[in-house]
């Protein structure tokens, strides 16, 4: 069923867990996805980023996703990730997305804000959800270029917060996308500062690679929703590559399905993790 990410937010922080958000760029991970929702009970968010659209076109996969959601039984939202202009916020909502991010990190502080208020305004009128960033989250994502790392102000982000129209605001805290070099280092103590800062709940890009204690951490410390992408494209390259190294007969609806059930088993790991930043309480 079709949900918002400010609904979903909402339970989150009552929870004092977060929802995953996960990349949904065809079919087979879509299916995953949704699967792994279901088998948990659990809401989740399938989102696109502009970025990826030169391979899953917004008219093909949009309402893909916005059907798949319609027909799940459990809440779920469906997000713009890192939209890029106003266009595509215009563009995503048209086709029934019930959340929309506007990614203005690239603009100074005034600018961010005018044209983040700008999105929010078209995403109210259709009753969806508004995600926003500031600082640079390293990696591609929003875009095929590499970026750099640019951790969030404080300062800055009490600002942003207090003049933004937004249900979730995304900071640089260290967190990239796509594979990290090395093993990743979150800055926790400005988290922990932007967090008492900001009145919004926090979403935390870049979440493939980051270890299991440290998402948690990250949980107990505001984030209320996690962004899994590169973990589970990973999923579908190593299953597809273990099917097609088996003897016998391939098939395409074979190897459809193995990519479901990997894609399925990733997410529901995330899910376990994003639903119990406390283990020891959750086990006992």
């Amino acid at each position: 069923m079709l949900a918002t990410m400010q609904e979903l937010l909402a339970e989150a922080e009552l929870n004092q867990n977060a929802v995953g958000a996960f990349t949904a760029p065809n079919l087979e991970i879509a299916a995953g996805i949704v699967r792994a929702a279901q088998e948990s009970n659990t809401p989740v968010i399938l989102m696109i980023a502009e970025g990826r659209m030169a391979h899953s076109p917004l008219h093909l996969i949009g309402p893909m996703l916005v059907e798949a959601a319609r027909c799940a039984n459990v809440k779920i939202c469906v997000h713009l990730d890192h939209g890029l202009t106003l266009d595509m916020v215009k563009r995503a909502l048209s086709y029934g997305f019930t959340s929309v991010m506007f990614d203005g990190s690239r603009y100074d502080l005034e600018e961010n804000i005018r044209l983040t208020n700008e999105a929010a305004r078209l995403a109210r009128a259709c009753g969806a959800s508004v995600e926003a960033e500031l600082g640079t989250i390293g990696g591609r994502e929003a875009t095929d270029q590499d970026e750099s790392i640019i951790c969030t102000d404080v300062e800055q982000i009490r600002e942003f917060s207090q003049r933004v129209d937004v249900d979730a605001i995304a900071p640089a805290i260290g967190n990239a996308h796509g594979h990290y070099k090395g093993k990743p280092h979150l800055y926790f103590d400005r988290l922990q500062q932007i967090h008492e800062a900001v009145a919004q709940p926090l979403v935390l890009h870049g979440g493939s690679g980051i270890s299991d204690e440290d998402f948690r951490k990250c949980i107990r410390l505001g984030m209320r929703k996690i962004n899994i992408a590169t973990a589970n494209l990973d999923a579908m390259v190593q299953a597809s590559q273990r099917y097609l190294l088996e003897d016998g007969e391939h098939t395409f609806y074979g190897l459809n399905e193995r990519i479901t059930e990997a894609v399925c088993a990733s997410t529901l790991h995330c899910i376990d993790v994003f639903r119990h930043p406390d283990p020891e309480k959750h086990l006992s």
